[in-house]
């Protein structure tokens, strides 16, 4: 998948929750949190942040307009998405998939991401241990890799990418040529495979 289509699929998702209603309701100008421990079927809010205690079990969709999500140690959560804002994601988390457009995502060490990591504007961090089934893309932001492994492809447009510490990229490296006004004049980013560290497909 191109990190175009990444966004694209970011996008409507994103729009389907706030047209389609989903069961749990949403909030509009409050946070939410599922307590450490807790069970939830999902928790959406348009201008507020969420937060998974840990060892929570989160069935059903995490959502938010502005505000950051954080995931605490160990919890199991379906997709989390947000339009502004950064996903904090700490050791031991299982995910099917996490999404940004304007914010960071960090996903710390030994987690499990069963679908797509992917940002438009943000820097994507993994740490030790942490693997991602699927593919990790953004747009423009710094990706780093740090022991980790990722199954599919990992493709940007204007962002750095740094392997470090034995990381692993089973798929393809891509770097996108960008399109419009200016990019004839843009910073070539920068590759960086540390040592240990090895992309299985094509550069």
């Amino acid at each position: 998948m191109t990190v175009k289509q990444g966004i694209a699929r970011v996008s409507m998702a994103l729009a389907a929750c706030l047209i389609l209603s989903p069961a749990q309701a949403w909030n509009v100008n409050k946070s939410v949190s599922v307590d450490d421990g807790a069970q939830s079927d999902g928790e959406s809010t348009v201008n507020g942040s969420i937060s998974v205690g840990s060892n929570a079990v989160v069935t059903g969709s995490l959502d938010t307009v502005n505000g950051t999500i954080r995931i605490a140690s160990n919890a199991r959560i379906e997709d989390a998405q947000t339009v502004n804002g950064s996903l904090r994601v700490s050791s031991g988390v299982t995910a099917t998939g996490l999404s940004s457009v304007n914010g960071a995502i960090r996903i710390g060490e030994s987690c499990t991401v069963a679908g797509e990591v992917s940002v438009v504007n943000g820097k994507i961090t993994l740490d030790r241990g942490t693997e991602v089934a699927d593919d990790v893309s953004n747009v423009n932001g710094e990706i780093l890799l740090e022991g980790a492994t990722v199954g599919g492809d990992l493709s940007t447009v204007n962002g750095d990418v740094s392997l470090h510490a034995r990381s692993r990229l089973k798929g393809d490296l891509i770097v996108e040529k960008p399109s419009g006004w200016g990019s004839r004049n843009r910073r070539k980013p920068r590759i960086v495979i540390g040592e240990g560290s090895a992309v299985d497909g094509t550069i």
